[in-house]
C-alpha cells in the first residue's frame, strides 16, 4: 500500500511543478519575445517499501527540468523607432548588473542620457560589447536589417544579435532575460534580419495551453482519488486485523 502512496505523491509533485509552468505560459502569452516551457520527467528506479517476496523495482516520477521552445513568434507591426524584431535565430545583447544577458524582446528606448535600453533601463550592446548613444539633435534614427543604426548618413552604432550553439545552455534570468550558463561566448548570428518598427509575439498558443491546464487538473484530482482509496484499503486492513485478534 505504502508503495502506491509514495509513487502517487511523487507524479502530484510533479504535476503541481507543472502547472505552475502551463500557468505561466498563460500570463506570458502578450508578453514581447517569450517563449513557451513545458516540464521535462523522468522515472527513477527503487526499491519498494515492502518487497514481500518481490524483487521488481518501483519507478518514482521525478522534475528533470524545463524543455524551451524557441520557434519564432508572429510579427507584429508597431511603427515604433526603436522597437524591433529578430527573424530567425538569435538575441539581442544587453548589459545588466550581473553580466551579459540576452533576450528577444526588442522594445527599446532611450533614457536621458541618449543610450538605447530595454524596457527596463538596461543598456543594448553593440557588435563590439559597447554602449549604443542616440543623439535626438541629429534626426530621426533609421535600423537596417543588419542592425545598424544611423541618422542620416551618420552610423551610430549597430545592435548585436548573437546566436547561441546550444539553446539549452540559456538560462532564464528575470525580465525577459536569459543568462549564458556555459562558458562559451555567443557567436553573431549572420543569418539573422532585424526588422525596425515591429515586435515578435509570444510563440505561446493560448488554447492549446488553457487545454494542458484542465489535463492537469484532472490528473492531479485522478492521482489524489488514487491515493485516497489506496489510504482506505490500508485502513480497512488494518481494523479486518485488529478484529481478528
Amino acid at each position: 500500500m505504502e508503495n502506491a502512496l509514495y509513487i502517487g505523491l511523487s507524479r502530484q509533485m510533479t504535476l503541481r511543478r507543472e502547472l505552475d509552468i502551463v500557468a505561466n505560459n498563460i500570463a506570458n502569452a502578450n508578453t514581447t519575445g517569450f517563449k513557451t516551457e513545458d516540464l521535462m520527467v523522468r522515472t527513477e528506479p527503487a526499491k519498494p517499501a515492502r518487497t514481500l517476496g518481490s524483487t521488481n523495482p518501483i519507478k518514482f516520477v521525478l522534475d528533470d527540468g524545463v524543455a524551451r521552445d524557441f520557434t519564432q513568434g508572429a510579427m507584429t507591426k508597431t511603427g515604433g523607432d526603436f522597437d524591433v524584431a529578430i527573424e530567425g535565430q538569435g538575441f539581442f545583447k544587453v548589459q545588466t548588473a550581473a553580466g551579459e544577458r540576452y533576450t528577444r524582446d526588442g522594445r527599446f528606448t532611450t533614457n536621458a542620457e541618449g543610450k538605447l535600453v530595454t524596457q527596463t533601463g538596461h543598456p543594448v550592446l553593440d557588435e563590439g560589447g559597447g554602449e549604443i548613444i542616440v543623439d535626438p539633435k541629429q534626426g530621426s534614427v533609421t535600423i537596417g536589417k543588419d542592425g545598424n543604426i544611423s541618422q542620416g548618413r551618420t552610423s551610430v552604432g549597430k545592435i548585436a544579435v548573437v546566436v547561441a550553439d546550444d539553446l539549452s545552455t540559456l538560462s532564464k534570468d528575470g525580465d525577459n532575460l536569459y543568462r549564458n550558463t556555459a562558458n562559451a561566448t555567443l557567436q553573431p548570428a549572420a543569418s539573422a534580419v532585424v526588422h525596425q518598427g515591429m515586435l515578435e509575439a509570444s510563440n505561446v498558443q493560448s488554447v492549446v495551453q488553457i487545454t494542458k491546464l484542465i489535463e492537469v487538473q484532472r490528473a492531479y484530482e485522478s492521482m489524489a482519488k488514487m491515493m485516497d482509496n489506496t489510504a482506505e484499503l490500508t485502513r480497512s486492513a488494518v481494523e479486518r486485523l485488529g478484529k481478528a485478534n
